[in-house]
């Protein structure tokens, strides 16, 4: 194949400096918008890097549908997300590189947490792991950023839950469940989490609890008054043919291209103009051919017997 492992000295440098829990606070301090964009792989993660405005990579669980063809994020496995989060780590430079802890490996006991969270950072070579839940994660996450695992809170909207929560419904909406996810989001703060991540609530209320908390708020269908975005690559890029979330907005259109490229290469094959025997293929040197030919017609050892 074309594609061949760069060398080490091909390695570009990293033309910005490393992101960090202090520069993503001076950020919110400085009201500047944080930008987050998921990765899958190491292509995927490559992409993330080649912005300079690239402030947090997430190796999100939505790679259970987007990457692997599961139904939910439910179905994603400890192992799976670990597999990802190196491959992912490996192209990642400057991005601030945070992972989700997959459905079941964060509930059953504070011990496990932690030991499936440290598998993350020292298998997956995370820097922060992102946990979905409220108020009853709270012992979870002070234990974890008490070991030095930095902690990004979930709060809204938690897909892993969506089976409980009847399906992909926003969240909010009523006084009683605004005070809720407010309740949540102070409270994931408190146990020590670095930043909260708001999913899909009205806008007033991401705004409210980006005032609310002293971290880093990102959104994602939570308006235009959170700290910072985050966006699934194939949806900003218009490779997911899936639903369309109304937060989501297509930045591209690779889905075209990319199935437009298949078709046409399918295309040259059946009407034989690729390869072109003169640009896209190798040749022989004529007289050692001949001589291959001449040995081909030559009779064996056998046959002369």
């Amino acid at each position: 194949m074309s594609v061949r492992p760069a060398s080490a000295d091909a390695t570009p440098a990293i033309p910005r400096k490393k992101v960090t829990i202090q520069a993503l606070h001076a950020l919110r301090q400085a009201k500047t918008p944080i930008t987050m964009v998921t990765a899958y792989d190491y292509p995927s993660a490559l992409a993330c890097s080649s912005s300079l405005l690239t402030d947090i990579t997430l190796v999100g669980d939505s790679l259970a549908q987007v990457c692997l063809g599961y139904a939910s994020t439910t179905q994603l496995t400890l192992d799976e997300m670990i597999h990802h989060a190196k491959a992912v780590a490996r192209g990642t430079t400057h991005p601030f590189l945070v992972a989700d802890m997959p459905f079941g490996s964060y509930y059953t006991s504070t011990d496990a947490a932690v030991a499936n969270a440290v598998r993350l950072v020292q298998e997956g070579r995370v820097e922060g792991v992102k946990l979905e839940g409220g108020r009853e994660i709270v012992d979870v996450v002070r234990r974890l950023t008490a070991v030095g695992i930095p902690v990004m809170a979930h709060v809204g909207l938690l897909p892993q839950r969506h089976s409980a929560l009847s399906g992909y419904k926003v969240q909010g909406r009523s006084v009683e469940a605004a005070r809720r996810v407010v309740g949540d989001a102070l409270a994931l703060e408190e146990a020590g989490a670095f930043a909260v991540l708001v999913e899909a609530v009205p806008q007033e209320l991401g705004r409210y609890i980006t005032e609310r908390v002293k971290v880093p708020t990102i959104g994602i269908g939570a308006g235009p008054g959170t700290s910072g975005q985050v966006l699934v690559a194939d949806d900003l890029l218009g490779v997911w043919s899936g639903h369309k979330a109304k937060f989501v907005r297509r930045f591209a259109h690779l889905k075209d291209v990319r199935d437009g490229g298949i078709q046409s290469y399918c295309e040259a094959v059946r009407d034989g103009t690729f390869p072109h025997p003169d640009t896209e293929s190798y040749t022989m040197d004529k007289a050692e051919w001949n001589r291959f030919l001449e040995s081909e017609t030559r009779p064996s050892s056998g046959e002369q017997n």
